[in-house]
């Protein structure tokens, strides 16, 4: 079944890179057979953050959340799973992608996209907030893709909207659990927060959604940007206020290319938050312009990060489960992009 819909292309360099820079493409998605997709409205000209709240809109309006209980998506899982961590274990944590990074070869066709980066040796993707859109039994439809082709959702990334209680929170849980996914993470924070106490009043928020989504098995996190770096009045940095007032299993995914960028050393913030930094952004940044081919459309490995040294401080003290691989544009397709950003992760994780 073929159904039109709209894509994302592009995020922006602008607003500290908080910005989607849209332009719809009428486009074919091939859907599994029988499967209904909901399809996004035009996005064009929105900021990440209304981009985000409209996606969680949408959603809450094409859902009325069901009552909740571990395992009822037809995927058991314990909030003790969650927490008890038990990739750590693996000798080395799995290397996967922000699907982001392929945003249009998934737009285009989903169930083609995941069986390519599985062929190009990728273990773990990470949906971002589109993925609210989808119906049930289009999200277990992808479940089965998932398992078929040896892949794990181990995150999403998802707009404030789910970890506030209400239909969007509840068809977040739900999705995430069909989806097998461990945890659930902010992907940009509520426009309204601009100062100290509106950091505080975040925090609180996203500290009570700990508490909802643990008896679901999911854990709780935020994902960094170049303006959470950017010191507040009085010179404390976002990033602090949300680690000191979130509880220790409030995960703190390190994009590490926004770190790179503010100029904030990304070892330290690893060591400064032990067994918090449970997921990684493998994502590069050099300074200069997307004309250059510089900022962040390096490919990884091409820019300034110390990387040998990042994943060292992430597997001894961060407490790294799983590493995405992520991309804003590059030279290169996406596909071929992504090929080239993980054939390098390999031969350095050889080398050292």
């Amino acid at each position: 079944m073929l159904r039109r819909v709209q894509r994302v292309t592009s995020r922006a360099a602008c607003c500290h890179r908080l910005c989607y820079a849209s332009t719809p493409h009428s486009v074919l998605l091939p859907a599994f057979p029988g499967i209904a997709v909901s399809s996004p409205e035009s996005v064009v000209g929105l900021s990440r953050r209304q981009f985000l709240a409209r996606s969680a809109a949408s959603a809450a309006l094409a859902v009325v959340a069901a009552p909740l209980v571990p395992g009822s998506s037809g995927v058991s899982l314990l909030a003790s799973d969650a927490l008890a961590s038990p990739l750590r274990g693996a000798s080395a944590p799995p290397i996967g992608i922000e699907l982001y990074a392929v945003r249009r070869e998934l737009a285009r066709d989903l169930p083609a996209t995941l069986s390519a980066v599985a062929a190009m040796g990728y273990s773990v993707v990470e949906f971002y907030a589109p993925y609210l859109g989808w119906t049930l039994p289009y999200a277990k439809q992808v479940r089965t893709r998932l398992d078929d082709l040896g892949l794990r959702c181990y995150s999403t990334h998802n707009p404030f909207a789910s970890f506030t209680p209400g239909d969007t929170m509840g068809k977040a849980i739900e999705i995430n659990q069909i989806l097998g996914a461990r945890h659930v993470i902010l992907a940009s924070p509520p426009a309204d927060a601009k100062g100290l106490e509106d950091w505080k009043r975040v925090s609180g928020q996203l500290t009570a959604a700990v508490n909802q989504f643990a008896p679901h098995g999911l854990l709780v996190g935020f994902h960094n940007h170049l303006v959470e770096w950017t010191p507040l009045a009085g010179g404390v940095r976002i990033m602090d206020v949300i680690a000191a007032n979130t509880p220790p299993e409030f995960v703190l995914q390190l994009d590490v290319g926004t770190c790179l960028e503010a100029g904030v050393d990304p070892i330290g913030w690893i060591q400064a938050n032990p067994g918090r930094i449970r997921s990684i952004h493998l994502k590069d940044w050099a300074p200069g312009t997307d004309v250059e081919e510089k900022s962040f459309r390096v490919l990884f490995g091409e820019g300034v990060g110390p990387w040998q040294r990042i994943v060292a401080a992430a597997e001894a003290v961060g407490g790294v489960e799983f590493y995405l691989m992520e991309q804003e544009g590059s030279r290169y397709t996406e596909l071929e992009t992504a090929r080239r950003c993980l054939d390098t992760w390999r031969a350095m994780r050889k080398s050292g």
